[in-house]
């Protein structure tokens, strides 16, 4: 495994940050995030105040992946809208400081819930964060994006056939094993594709409660975290990520709600959580809601798939986790093709 996706060079680091920081004074100690998979993340701090630090992995690296000058663009551009971010500081893109590229951000100082069950709390906390992430997501779609200097962040047409072809080819290129349930999917998106109604909106491309942040000791959300998968989309693509992970196993591994009783923990249905997101943005109901939660199953296939690639070839963030991960792809692979059923 290569070192430097674990470690930094922190008098590179602070080098740079003296030169390009305004207000930046250290001693600088900087720890690794457990999590981020695809970007190492760091916390940076100073005696005065703290710092994130994310970066591209080292390594032979597939092409258009681990974009954090994309990451960065998103946020300083949503900086001033109803969307949460935290305030983006610098970009650099010389590999020569550290080795790959990296972004500055201000650190959240919140909680982050790693699942949407949330079991340390009580009803009305589950049910008001749950609903935030709703008011959260509908914003985000509401987004103009010519406003924001955004619009040219995705290309024109079909969202969802740019997305599968996309994330065909990187599964192709990442591919260790024949998943024959992969296969079938693919073909089958491919031949169920809807036709293009036209919405064109900023989306998040991994839209879920662990990648949020929230107030301490409210249920206000400070911040959404990962957009590297971000770009311009239709928003349904968004919204059946959080189904999708929800009928996951519960617990930490799944980080889903499959077969709790919803209710009694102040949780809601699927179906009530795709309403309330319609009612947020004046829709009257989703038609065909199967392929949007298929596609989410087939990407997030793929996108493991690239992660126990990268483990194999000694660049993963968490290589434990990693090849952990690299295990569900079939698992993925055949949900989305129960989803097309619905």
């Amino acid at each position: 495994m290569s070192n430097t996706a674990q470690t930094l060079d922190l008098t590179a680091v602070d080098a740079y940050l003296s030169a390009n920081l305004p207000g930046y004074q250290g001693p600088l100690v900087a720890d690794k995030f457990a999590t981020g998979q695809s970007n190492p993340t760091f916390l940076l701090k100073t005696p005065t105040r703290n710092y994130v630090l994310r970066r591209k992995p080292p390594g032979v690296l597939l092409k258009s992946a681990h974009a954090v000058d994309r990451e960065f663009r998103v946020q300083r551009a949503l900086a001033d809208s109803e969307v949460p971010v935290a305030k983006m500081h610098l970009l650099c893109e010389d590999d020569a400081i550290i080795g790959s590229s990296f972004y500055i951000m201000d650190h959240l100082d919140g909680r982050n819930f790693s699942e949407p069950t949330m079991p340390d709390e009580s009803n009305e906390t589950r049910t008001a964060v749950i609903d935030e992430m709703n008011r959260v997501l509908a914003a985000l779609h509401m987004v103009d994006i010519d406003a924001i200097g955004l619009s040219d962040y995705g290309p024109p047409g079909n969202y969802f056939e740019r997305q599968i072809g996309r994330w065909s080819k990187q599964y192709r290129a990442s591919e260790t094993d024949k998943v024959p349930e992969m296969d079938q999917l693919i073909e089958a998106l491919q031949s169920n594709m809807p036709v293009d109604d036209g919405q064109r909106t900023l989306v998040h491309g991994d839209y879920r409660i662990d990648n949020m942040m929230f107030e301490k000791d409210g249920t206000k959300c400070l911040g959404i975290l990962d957009w590297e998968l971000s770009t311009i989309g239709h928003p349904y693509a968004d919204l059946a990520a959080v189904i999708m992970q929800w009928q996951m196993p519960v617990g930490n591994e799944g980080r889903g709600m499959a077969g709790i009783n919803r209710v009694a923990l102040g949780l809601p249905s699927d179906a009530e959580f795709i309403a309330k997101y319609c009612e947020r943005r004046s829709l009257n109901g989703i038609e065909n809601f199967g392929f949007y939660l298929s596609f989410n199953f087939f990407r997030m296939a793929a996108i493991i798939q690239g992660v126990l690639k990268r483990a194999l070839d000694g660049n993963a963030s968490n290589p434990e986790r990693a090849m952990t991960l690299g295990q569900y792809v079939p698992v993925f692979a055949k949900r989305g093709l129960e989803a097309l059923d619905m």
